[in-house]
């Protein structure tokens, strides 16, 4: 009994924390979200789910999310091996290099790419130069642009998930698939990858989740012609000042997500245990 009342001792701080830094402001969110003149309502809901454009917008933020989370597994698997293989010196000025961008603002990175991809950028300047594109060409305020900026943003963090699953796997296991006449090639495929799946699966689902609920990259890289569910959530707050419907709007991109995620961690759970 005593051994139990200290527990809860020391759990009930972080409980409290929990209750009043995100349960609560949930709460508050789902009961702001069916409140109107009269009461309960479920209109703001239903101006959403019966509206095309509102529709496109989720549409749109849950395709660039799958997207971005794809790229970042293509590129932090291979990095993140590569990683792990190299010896302690140069792994250690990898690991700088990966983890050096999350110690710059997010708003100064995307300025960045706003000065790499707009109209005069060294980017597509680069391309009209080399005859592949037309002289009005410009990456800025497109989905691309997106895409490209929140890739660069996330990477770090599909990366360094895959690390921690890679540099634990048994070296030995890749000797053995050698020894019976696997190429490297099907060595990670079919023992590499396998194995990596839980750090793929934990990277999935954090730059999943970061990129669905973003605002600042998509807003900036974007503009106001290609919204986004968070960006639309933000006009509703502070300009039209709306924010029965911006919670709705909140509620609906928590729903979204897990809708994704549920099955998600549902497959891959049962594969890997």
């Amino acid at each position: 009994m005593t051994d139990r009342l200290e527990n809860m001792a020391l759990v009930m701080p972080g409980l409290l924390l929990l209750g009043l830094a995100f349960i609560l402001p949930v709460l508050q969110m789902l009961v702001l979200s069916v409140s109107g003149p009269d009461g309960f309502t479920l209109e703001h809901f239903t101006r959403f789910l019966s509206d095309s454009y509102y529709l496109g917008i989720l549409w749109r933020t849950v395709r660039l999310s799958a997207l971005i989370t794809l790229i970042t597994a293509l590129i932090g698997f291979p990095l993140a091996y590569i990683m792990a293989k190299s010896g302690p010196r140069l792994r250690l000025w990898l690991t700088l290099i990966v983890i050096l961008p999350l110690m710059t603002s997010v708003v100064i990175r995307t300025f960045g790419w706003i000065v790499l991809l707009g109209r005069s950028g060294m980017i597509p300047s680069m391309l009209r130069d080399l005859g592949l594109v037309g002289r009005s060409f410009s990456i800025i305020q497109t989905e691309s642009a997106i895409v490209i900026g929140m890739v660069q943003v996330l990477l770090p963090f599909m990366t360094l998930s895959v690390l921690g699953v890679v540099m634990s796997i048994d070296g030995r296991l890749e000797e053995a698939a050698r020894t019976m006449g696997c190429s490297f090639m099907k060595t990670i495929r079919t023992v590499v990858l396998p194995l990596s799946l839980p750090g793929i699966v934990a990277g999935g689902l954090l730059v999943f989740t970061l990129s669905a609920s973003s605002f600042v990259t998509p807003s900036l890289l974007g503009g106001s012609r290609i919204q986004v569910l968070a960006g639309s959530i933000y006009n509703a707050v502070t300009q039209t000042l709306e924010w029965e419907f911006a919670a709705a709007q909140a509620v609906i991109l928590f729903v979204g997500v897990a809708l994704v995620l549920v099955p998600y961690l549902s497959v891959t759970g049962r594969r890997n245990g």
